[in-house]
């Protein structure tokens, strides 16, 4: 089991309190096993304190306005390579089945492509077929760090370390037009309704109790750290 994938997967979910009480165990468990560079490792501790000292509610409205209204930042792969196409439909198919030929359960309303799904699949893998499944969104990841870096969003920490463990250099072609997509602002409702009116309906991260994607509850379980700890101090020193 490839810890650090169950720790950005769960990083990328809904906020919840769980996610919070966890938040020193995360860290620990981040660190003992040094996937990632050091910077890397304290840029995600960073994102991890942030999300526990923020006031719950708070940190949930954040998630939503960057992840469900912001379309460019969409937590839903193949939407930014083929949109509503065809193509996004035979891409899902594919991607589901590799999920299931690694014996990962996926509900029947759940779709493949959203990144904490797609992380926890690659947590079942050995370490260089992880990589290698990591490479392909390597560049949509990139441009997602890119749009949350330019928001001033911590979370921008979670794909950069991606691409890093991804260990290539994204496609400069396909990098160069998802930069030239706009990114919405998330206050800006006319804008978001046109973005938005042909949409497919879909069950995204922010309903929580509904939506049948990973529960951090759940990747808290598999990590061994219980979901109902009491909330730990204030973390110091991230890095090693």
């Amino acid at each position: 089991m490839n810890t650090t994938y169950k720790i950005l997967s769960a990083l990328l979910s809904y906020p919840t309190a769980e996610l919070q009480a966890a938040s020193r165990e995360l860290v620990s468990a981040l660190n003992a096993e040094p996937l990632l560079p050091a910077p890397n490792r304290a840029a995600i501790g960073a994102l991890i304190e942030d999300i526990a000292a923020t006031d719950l509610l708070e940190a949930q409205s954040r998630y939503v306005d960057l992840f469900d209204r912001t379309r460019t930042l969409s937590l839903h792969l193949f939407e930014h390579v083929h949109g509503e196409s065809r193509d996004r439909g035979q891409a899902m198919v594919s991607l589901l089945e590799r999920y299931q030929q690694a014996g990962l359960d996926v509900a029947a309303h759940e779709l493949p492509d959203y990144v904490p799904l797609f992380l926890e699949f690659l947590s079942t893998l050995e370490a260089d077929e992880a990589r290698a499944n990591l490479a392909e969104p390597a560049h949509i990841l990139a441009a997602l760090g890119e749009r949350l870096r330019r928001r001033g969003s911590a979370y921008a920490a979670v794909p950069e370390a991606l691409v890093v463990l991804s260990k290539i250099a994204p496609s400069k072609d396909v990098l160069a037009n998802l930069r030239k997509e706009k990114i919405e602002d998330p206050d800006d409702f006319a804008a978001l309704d046109k973005a938005w009116e042909e949409a497919e309906v879909r069950f995204g991260p922010g309903d929580a109790a509904t939506d049948g994607c990973p529960r951090v509850s759940d990747i808290l379980a598999r990590m061994d750290i219980p979901a109902g700890a009491p909330k730990s101090e204030p973390i110091q020193g991230t890095s090693t």
